[in-house]
């Protein structure tokens, strides 16, 4: 059972730093790129970063480029955002994903999210 389980999300003031965590489960981690995305309220889901499954690729939205790295572990089975220089409009539900191919085809799995709050 693929599972997906994010952490690390919270209120912090502008030009401040935040790093979430997503813990995964039920499928062959290492070998599966992973995806952050986030939804404002109001807007579509957008993706923010993605990193290969050796970690040696990876990619950003122009919107958080110079600001978010992302990162895996996969010893852990945990991909990593760190986020910094925090703006207003980073304000959103941030979700953690993964594509996985189930034979017949490609599925994309979700993990519940987490709230971040970038507020004076």
């Amino acid at each position: 059972q693929v599972q997906l389980v994010e952490s690390g999300g919270g209120l912090v003031q502008p030009g401040g730093s935040l790093r979430l965590s997503c813990a995964a489960s039920g499928f062959s981690f290492s070998s599966t790129a992973m995806n952050w995305h986030r939804q404002a309220p109001g807007k579509e889901r957008e993706l923010v970063a993605s990193i290969s499954g050796a970690g040696g690729s990876t990619n950003y939205a122009d919107s958080v480029k110079g600001r978010f790295t992302i990162s895996r572990d996969n010893a852990k089975n945990t991909v990593y955002l760190q986020m910094n220089s925090l703006k207003s409009e980073d304000t959103a539900v941030y979700y953690c994903n993964a594509n996985l191919w189930t034979g017949r085809r490609w599925s994309g799995y979700w993990g519940q999210g987490t709230q971040v709050t970038v507020s004076s």
